[in-house]
């Protein structure tokens, strides 16, 4: 556990008065005297930037793993004459974010401190900031909750150090104020609940993983990426059936018109028939893919599926609906010109195949006659 270092406030007061009031004394005229207070604060300040880059070395590489991704919830800082029964405000972040962040914050004031003291030294011949920076830049740094644990604790960012005296949901007190990062305030019970969705999500198997994210993408309609749904996709789930309604990933493809991902709703679904999706299965209605791209409308997907397998539009629902019927039945014009088109050339060859069956018969009676 970090042990605690002397905290500012009174403290820090108790050291910054004297320094003030020494430096005050100083000759700023004198050659020797400014040479002497540019070599300390050079010495001082070089020393507090390599802590400080090194400081932001150790959060930066900090590991992203499920103990720094986790949410934490880090008390606001004070407000002056605040009313002493008000709540204890908290703001909802994720540990290493807010590491990473703290880590960047002091860098930056770092620089910007030494860039503000040594300019006004340059330019307006300031030496009392010398003094007191050479002396005040080690106890500010210290100050600092990162720097607290690099060189109080042991060395590192550990969750189990609370560095920022940070607590978990289950620690947060009822009357605790819980804040968002933008400010807003966030309910307890709210918390709770995605709480428990992000711990059901944990545990849950790969197979009711990949069903969600199925059922998810449906949910987007048109608006989904698919990108994630097929990296997702194997030759083990490629004909994966939902518990409720038996959706297959073929079906959910077919049904969408359009979407985000660049790749298209026919690579897709063909991607799909190659890893072993099989367009034929049906659902609890007794629909097969082609008949979710009829009644969804998506010209590109009966295309590829029928491309695959003719033989799907003569399949009835348990309506005894062809895909066909039911595009015409939601008024899905462009996949029933479709339909109805290579209905009528497989209706014509198979016309023509007959045809040509019966004139080889006779033919063959004529010629053993």
């Amino acid at each position: 556990m970090v042990r605690p270092a002397p905290k500012g406030g009174f403290n820090k007061l108790f050291v910054m008065v004297p320094v003030m009031l020494a430096a005050r004394k100083l000759d700023a005229e004198d050659p020797d005297t400014v040479n002497y207070l540019r070599i300390a604060y050079g010495s001082m300040q070089t020393l507090c930037v390599m802590v400080v880059l090194y400081t932001y070395y150790k959060a930066s590489s900090l590991k992203d793993d499920e103990s720094t991704t986790n949410t934490v919830y880090v008390p606001a800082a004070p407000t002056p004459f605040a009313a002493p029964d008000a709540k204890k405000k908290y703001t909802q972040v994720e540990y290493r974010a807010h590491i990473v962040s703290t880590a960047r914050s002091l860098l930056g004031s770092t620089l910007f401190g030494v860039a503000m003291t040594v300019g006004l030294h340059i330019y307006k011949g300031m030496a009392m900031g010398l003094a007191i920076q050479a002396v005040m830049g080690p106890f500010n740094l210290i100050e600092n909750p990162l720097v607290k644990a690099l060189l109080f604790g042991n060395g590192s960012f550990s969750p189990e150090d609370k560095i920022f005296e940070e607590k978990t949901l289950a620690e947060l007190a009822n009357d605790d104020e819980v804040v968002d990062e933008s400010g807003n305030t966030v309910v307890k019970q709210q918390l709770l609940a995605a709480s428990k969705t992000s711990a059901n999500k944990k545990t849950q198997s790969p197979t009711d993983a990949f069903e969600e994210l199925l059922l998810d993408t449906w949910d987007k309609g048109n608006k989904a990426d698919i990108s994630a749904l097929m990296e997702a996709i194997t030759k083990k789930n490629a004909n994966h059936r939902t518990k409720e309604n038996g959706w297959t990933p073929l079906m959910i493809l077919s049904g969408l018109t359009n979407t985000k991902a660049k790749t298209s709703i026919a690579s897709a679904i063909k991607q799909v028939i190659a890893l072993g999706g099989n367009p034929s299965i049906t659902d609890g209605e007794g629909w097969n893919a082609l008949h979710w791209a009829a009644f969804h409308g998506s010209v590109k997907a009966a295309k590829e599926l029928y491309e695959y397998d003719g033989g799907l539009l003569e399949v009835t629902d348990k309506e005894g609906k062809l895909p066909l019927e039911m595009a015409k039945q939601e008024d899905n014009k462009d996949v029933a010109v479709y339909l109805e088109e290579v209905t009528a050339s497989k209706e014509a060859s198979a016309d023509a195949a007959d045809a040509s069956t019966k004139d080889g018969g006779d033919n063959a009676v004529r010629k053993r006659k």
